[in-house]
């Protein structure tokens, strides 16, 4: 299996990023780490091992990032505006210059699938809810999404638009967005079991919204057993991948 590694310099976020790039061929899976995560850690967790058979016969190219998690969402003594803006500026990273990247290195002319693990979850759920007509579907595996869990009572404009428990609740029910995430595939997955109370929680009142709003998504409440741990992380891929590269799409 072919990896590389992409590094370069961030005008949105004036600092250096990196990220991995897994395979050759295939429909792009821009992946997101867990809280405070490096471009490395699918593959020092087993997640790209997880999926190395996709990978390796061309159906799926992995393009695992970095985040600034701990100058935004876990900067608990940073200034709140600060905050949001460095998780805005970082957004605005990966649609203007990660994107593009997958386009050029990507030969599938192809929208990618958008997924994450944990913190991850959140931001995969956030570009993808932003911008469902740049992204073909999205994985969220065990997100807690509501903002008030990383900053309290505050909101600004920036948290507001990194915040879809808050902006499609208000979303009008004629928003063009609402068909387009129709048309497209999301699936939302949480363990009821250690660690995940907050997760369950959070994605219950996320599935109300999205009942309320005639929005399809599938919202799946793993066993007990089930616990905040990549070693499920890399069951629920395995499990929901197929799903999301079609019905056709096998490895057979």
């Amino acid at each position: 299996m072919k990896q590389e590694l992409y590094t370069w310099h961030s005008k949105q976020l004036d600092k250096d990023m990196s990220l991995f790039v897994y395979g050759e061929k295939g429909i792009p899976l821009l992946a997101f780490p867990s809280e405070n995560g490096s471009a490395n850690d699918w593959e020092e967790h087993g997640m790209v091992e997880a999926i190395q058979e996709y990978i390796e016969k061309g159906r799926v190219q992995l393009f695992t990032v970095n985040t600034v998690d701990s100058e935004s969402w876990f900067c608990e003594n940073g200034i709140n505006p600060w905050r949001t803006s460095r998780q805005e500026a970082y957004y605005n990273c990966i649609i203007e210059e990660v994107l593009p990247y997958i386009h050029k290195k990507n030969k599938s002319k192809t929208m990618p699938i958008v997924a994450g693990v944990g913190m991850g979850a959140n931001h995969a759920a956030i570009i993808f809810l932003r911008r469902p007509d740049l992204f073909q579907s999205l994985m969220a595996l065990s997100g807690i999404y509501d903002v008030r869990y990383f900053f309290d009572d505050y909101m600004d404009s920036n948290l507001y638009d990194n915040a879809p428990e808050r902006f499609l609740e208000n979303m009008p029910p004629d928003h063009a967005y609402i068909e387009l995430y129709n048309k497209r595939k999301m699936i939302f997955c949480v363990g009821q079991g250690y660690q995940e109370f907050d997760g369950v929680k959070t994605l219950k009142s996320l599935e109300r919204i999205f009942i309320t709003k005639s929005i399809d998504a599938w919202c799946d409440y793993w066993g007990y057993d089930v616990s905040h741990d990549w070693y499920w992380w890399k069951e629920q891929i395995q499990y929901f991948l197929p799903e999301l590269l079609g019905d056709n799409d096998n490895l057979d």
